[in-house]
C-alpha cells in the first residue's frame, strides 16, 4: 500500500498529465487548418508504436508503448513546441519531466524511457520516433484529402526523418490511401 505522500504525488502527476487534453498542438497553425491537442496525439503515437513493434520481430511492444505515452507528458509544463518555435527557443523537457514526476515511486522507470527515447540508440526508441511522425503523416493525408494544399508540402518532410524500414513501408501505404477509405470502401459497397 502507498503512502499518503505516494498517493498526492501520484494525484498531481494524474491532473498534470490531463493537461495534455487541452494542450494543444501548434504546427496546425501554420498548416491553416486542423487542430490536436497533445493527449490525442500520444494516444495515436502509441497506438502506431504497438504496430510498428508487432511489424519488427524481436521488438519489445510493451516497453514501446509506454515509452510512446510518456514521450509528450513534458508538454504538460512546456507546451509544444513546432518547428519555428524551435529555432528561437529552448525547452528543459527532461526537466519538466523530472519535475512532473518529482517523487512517485517509479519516476526513475519512466525517466530512463524518457532517455531512451530521446537517445534513440535502441530499435524501440527509432520505432517509437517513426511512429510519432505517422502520426503527423496520418493527419497530413486527412488534410491533404479534405482539400488542404499546404498538406502535401509538408509530407515529404515528414516521410525523410522516417529512419525504419517499418515506417518507411507503412508511409508508403498511407500515403496512397484516402483518409476515409476505412469506412467509405465498406459503405460505398453496402450503402444503409
Amino acid at each position: 500500500m502507498e503512502s499518503e505522500k505516494d498517493m498526492e504525488a501520484l494525484s498531481r502527476l494524474l491532473f498534470e498529465v490531463c493537461m495534455l487534453k487541452r494542450t494543444m498542438r501548434t504546427g496546425y497553425a501554420f498548416l491553416g487548418s486542423g487542430s490536436e491537442s497533445a493527449a490525442a496525439h500520444s494516444f495515436n503515437t502509441t497506438f502506431i508504436s504497438y504496430v510498428l513493434g508487432k511489424m519488427t520481430p524481436g521488438a519489445d511492444t510493451s516497453r514501446m508503448v509506454l515509452m510512446a505515452l510518456i514521450h509528450d507528458i513534458p508538454e504538460a509544463r512546456t507546451g509544444d513546441a513546432n518547428a519555428v518555435h524551435k529555432k528561437y527557443i529552448k525547452r528543459d523537457e527532461e526537466r519538466a519531466l523530472r519535475d512532473a514526476l518529482g517523487k512517485c515511486f517509479f519516476a526513475q522507470d519512466l525517466l530512463d524511457l524518457y532517455h531512451e527515447y530521446e537517445r534513440a540508440e535502441t530499435i524501440e526508441a527509432r520505432l517509437v520516433q517513426d511512429a510519432d511522425q505517422i502520426d503527423m503523416l496520418l493527419s497530413l493525408r486527412e488534410q491533404e484529402d479534405c482539400g488542404n494544399p499546404n498538406a502535401s508540402k509538408w509530407i515529404p518532410y515528414v516521410k525523410k526523418r522516417l529512419r525504419t524500414k517499418q515506417a518507411k513501408a507503412l508511409a508508403e501505404r498511407i500515403s496512397s490511401t484516402h483518409w476515409s477509405s476505412w469506412w467509405m470502401d465498406d459503405f460505398e459497397k453496402n450503402p444503409s
